[in-house]
């Protein structure tokens, strides 16, 4: 693509972005709004759902779900796009008991924050006010890992431990797709639904990922007790080299939210308010 080409889309788009300034008026019949730097703040909750090595299919009376929280906020690019932040706090377990490899009889519980930047795409353009407005979205981000295990009433923390005998990154790269729908309640107010998957740069969300390692290179007693949790229920203890995990596939984590979004608006606009709010006689 030569630089001349982008050049002139560059000039139409400028052109036609102007013209549409200058009429003061959408070409959905409202007054025109310049959408680009226009903020919302957006905020969620929901459950949680864990997709990892602890679980082989989805299970309708043990989905070991967990709470999901969200804060953020919206910055508008175009009609269309927005960018979008947000900084995230879920809960997921996983237990192998209720799976069918329940004679491994692995278990965790995690309770993580992370954080997101991304692109909104909205079906429907800014100064079309749709009262219904569906949107897809994606994003990346990092997320912190803090696995936990209960034996014998106490919880351990698990990454300290190295389970598996390695140490691996506990802030790993987030990946993050999903699909909503915003309902338009007032004027600066709207609620939504939002499916929102996230795919973890790490087999380690769970403390899980490959093989049994040799108990005689791991720290402490309670390392080994959490490494092979089979004896706990009269199964043989695993050999090094026998399989924990599955590391061809990385875990997930996915997030049911009812979300709540507030208009804040531009500079412009808010100086407008102030004026309707306060008229000069």
């Amino acid at each position: 693509m030569s630089r001349k080409y982008l050049l002139t889309v560059a000039f139409v788009l400028t052109l036609f972005h102007q013209m549409a300034v200058g009429q003061g008026r959408s070409k959905f019949g409202g007054r025109y709004t310049d959408p680009f730097g226009v903020l919302s703040v957006q905020a969620g909750v929901g459950v949680a759902y864990y997709m990892g090595d602890l679980s082989d299919g989805v299970n309708m009376k043990h989905l070991g779900l967990g709470p999901s929280i969200s804060v953020g906020a919206l910055y508008r690019l175009t009609e269309h796009v927005s960018a979008r932040g947000e900084l995230r706090f879920y809960q997921v377990s996983g237990d192998q008991q209720y799976s069918k490899n329940f004679q491994n009889n692995l278990s965790f519980k995690t309770f993580n924050p992370d954080i997101n930047l991304g692109l909104q795409a909205d079906l429907f353009a800014y100064n079309r006010q749709a009262p219904i407005n569906p949107y897809l979205f994606g994003g990346v981000g990092a997320t912190y890992l803090s696995p936990k295990a209960k034996l014998g009433g106490t919880w351990y923390s698990l990454p300290e431990l190295t389970t598996e005998g390695v140490k691996y990154k506990r802030m790993p790269l987030v990946f993050t797709a999903g699909i909503g729908v915003s309902i338009k309640t007032t004027q600066r107010l709207s609620l939504g639904l939002e499916l929102c998957n996230n795919f973890v740069n790490s087999d380690y969300l769970d403390d899980v990922s490959t093989v049994y390692p040799n108990p005689d290179q791991l720290p402490s007693d309670i390392a080994r007790a959490l490494s092979d949790r089979a004896p706990e229920i009269g199964e043989p203890q695993r050999q090094p080299g026998w399989n924990r995990g599955s590391a061809k596939s990385k875990d997930s984590y996915l997030f049911l939210q009812v979300r709540g979004t507030y208009l804040i608006g531009n500079r412009a606009q808010n100086q407008e308010r102030k004026k309707t709010r306060c008229p000069k006689f």
